[in-house]
C-alpha cells in the first residue's frame, strides 16, 4: 500500500499511479479500469484523509477565530477598564476640587468673621480705653482741683494766721 501523500493527482483521462518508479503517466484508454477492493479502500482512505485535513483546517480556523474574538473582547475590556479608571480619576479630581473650594470658602468666611470680631473687639477696647483715660483725666483734674483748693485754703489760713500775728 502506498502513502496517499505520495500518490499523484488524477487528471481527466489519466489513471492514478504511485509516484515511485514511473515517470510517465499512462492514459486511461491504455489501461483497463479495474476496481479492486484495495482501490476502493484506498479511495475511501484518501477521501477520509482529505476530509480529516479539511476538518483540521476548520478547527484551526475556528481556533484562530476564537483567538481573535478573545483578543477583541480583551481589548474591549481593557478599553472599558481604562475608561472606568479615567472616569474614577476625573470624579476623584472633581470631588477633591469641590472639597478644596468649600474649604477655601469656609476659610475665607472664618477669616472674615475673625476680622469682623477683631474689629468689634478692638473698637470696644478702644472705646473702653478712651473712657478709662477720660475718667482718669477727670479724676486727676478733680484731684488737682481739690489739691489747689486745699492749697488755696491752707495759704489763706496761713495768711490769716500771719496777719493776726503781724498785727
Amino acid at each position: 500500500m502506498t502513502n496517499p501523500r505520495e500518490r499523484t493527482k488524477k487528471s481527466a483521462g489519466e489513471v492514478e499511479m504511485p509516484a515511485e518508479g514511473l515517470s510517465e503517466e499512462v492514459p486511461v484508454e491504455a489501461v483497463e479500469p479495474a476496481k479492486s477492493p484495495l482501490d476502493e479502500v484506498m479511495s475511501q482512505a484518501e477521501k477520509a484523509y482529505v476530509a480529516y485535513m479539511e476538518a483540521e483546517r476548520q478547527v484551526a480556523r475556528a481556533y484562530h477565530d476564537n483567538e481573535m474574538q478573545v483578543a477583541k473582547a480583551y481589548k474591549r475590556a481593557e478599553r472599558q477598564a481604562q475608561n472606568d479608571f479615567d472616569d474614577a480619576v476625573a470624579q476623584a479630581l472633581k470631588t477633591r476640587d469641590d472639597a478644596l473650594a468649600k474649604a477655601l470658602s469656609a476659610q475665607e468666611e472664618a477669616i472674615r468673621r475673625a476680622e469682623e470680631t477683631f474689629r468689634s473687639i478692638k473698637e470696644a477696647a478702644d472705646m473702653a480705653y478712651d473712657e478709662a483715660v477720660a475718667q482718669a483725666v477727670r479724676a486727676r483734674q478733680d484731684e488737682m482741683d481739690k489739691a489747689w483748693k486745699v492749697r488755696d485754703e491752707t495759704i489763706e489760713q496761713a495768711w490769716q494766721i500771719y496777719s493776726k500775728i503781724a498785727k
